[in-house]
């Protein structure tokens, strides 16, 4: 017998049995709690008789793992769009690369992650091209082929 206890989370339909082994194992209840697939097959008789016995039955939607991120992921995510990749962010937040990768991955909807090692630098081909150089002027200044340039500015 467990008299500290006054509420437990249950996970079959109760029954006359199980009520009874409930009130002996636990003689101190106040409320037993479950799921609302399991409240709904529950006799409204059982329901009633715990409600006369000052026993309260509620839903109670209990499932699932619960997020161990410890606010990490919105770390994560708030680097990643300043521009870090993934090995700086494990490096500045002292984890591990696999989990780095997983939380970004995690929330591809959120940050757009560029992880890619370029030979060429599309940020500064892009940028020359708003300064209103052409393709040639931009290949020649950064010693880029032409068609490279072509190619990164044409990209989505």
């Amino acid at each position: 017998m467990d008299e500290e206890v006054t509420t437990i989370h249950i996970t079959e339909v109760l029954s006359s049995s199980l009520i009874m082994d409930l009130i002996d194992e636990y003689p101190n209840l106040c409320e037993i709690t479950c799921s609302p697939s399991v409240y709904e097959r529950t006799s409204k008789n059982y329901i009633d008789a715990l409600e006369q016995l000052d026993i309260e039955v509620n839903k109670k939607y209990n499932w699932g793992a619960k997020s161990q991120t410890n606010g990490e992921e919105k770390i994560v995510l708030d680097l990643a769009k300043k521009g870090l990749n993934a090995r700086e962010i494990s490096e500045e937040l002292n984890i591990k690369l696999n989990r780095v990768y997983y939380l970004l991955r995690k929330n591809k909807d959120n940050v757009k992650f560029d992880n890619y090692r370029r030979k060429y630098d599309h940020r500064e081909v892009k940028s020359l091209k708003e300064d209103g150089l052409s393709p040639k002027e931009i290949s020649q200044k950064l010693d880029i082929p032409i068609r490279t340039v072509y190619y990164i500015l044409n990209k989505k």
